[in-house]
């Protein structure tokens, strides 16, 4: 199994928590960040510029995907326009489509030809990879989040499907692929592994770091305790013959 140290993946860290990007930041592992408005949404945010800009300045240098949310073109342009000129950290996060299942390159053409580093996310299909490299500058970095872990959710095998995803992006070398949605510590081994440039991964996910290499046989014994301790905390009785 491969050490963690020895990862070549860069992981991104996902949310909407400025406390916990702050605490992250220091973290080695992490090498960026991501968020979205559903995430946002979530943790409370109410003004999304003063989160947003709160946000980088606590990534402190390190990359930030924030997401436009309009639904007509030229809006989506304007507010990614906006968005890169908060910080030079600043990623523009753009939806493959917009709700009505428009395909959003001349988005991602306006922005990556003005020299904003777009992140075009919601990606499911090696077509709609094919499609998003075609619009962008190969003079300008840019990533590409394909959602692997709902791909998974689907029956289907993530790693030989990003594996032709990566190939598509092969003409690419700015363009970076990133394997979205883990569902396990195991995902960012397997997207090290076929050589995905990027992972995003949840407060919950970058916890197991801690377990990468545990014995199994204590964490066998742990997981026997823990069932034990709860039985008992929860004063559940099974009448038997032995207890009368």
């Amino acid at each position: 199994m491969t050490d963690i140290g020895s990862l070549k993946i860069k992981i991104f860290a996902d949310g909407a928590d400025l406390e916990a990007i702050r605490a992250l930041r220091s973290n080695k592992l992490v090498k960026g960040f991501t968020t979205n408005p559903t995430l946002m949404r979530k943790a409370g945010v109410t003004d999304y510029e003063s989160f947003a800009r709160a946000a980088l300045a606590a990534a402190d240098g390190l990359p930030l995907s924030l997401e436009v949310f309009a639904d007509e073109f030229d809006p989506m342009i304007a507010q990614g326009r906006a968005i890169a000129s908060w910080g030079k950290n600043a990623n523009v996060k753009i939806p493959v489509s917009n709700t009505r299942g428009e395909f959003t390159g001349p988005v991602i053409r306006a922005l990556a030809g003005a020299g904003a580093v777009v992140n075009v996310t919601a990606m499911m299909t090696v077509e709609q990879v094919l499609r998003v490299a075609d619009c962008l500058d190969p003079g300008v970095p840019a990533i590409i989040s394909v959602f692997a872990g709902r791909v998974a959710d689907t029956g289907r095998d993530p790693v030989p499907h990003m594996a032709r995803c990566l190939e598509a992006l092969s003409r690419l070398p700015k363009a970076e692929l990133l394997w979205a949605s883990p569902r396990e510590l195991l995902n960012i081994f397997q997207a090290d592994a076929m050589g995905c440039h990027i992972i995003t991964v949840t407060s919950d996910v970058i916890t197991k770091l801690a377990l990468f290499g545990k014995d199994l046989d204590e964490y066998s014994l742990e997981t026997v305790k823990m069932f034990f301790r709860d039985a008992a905390s929860a004063g559940y009785i099974i009448k038997t013959a032995l207890s009368g």
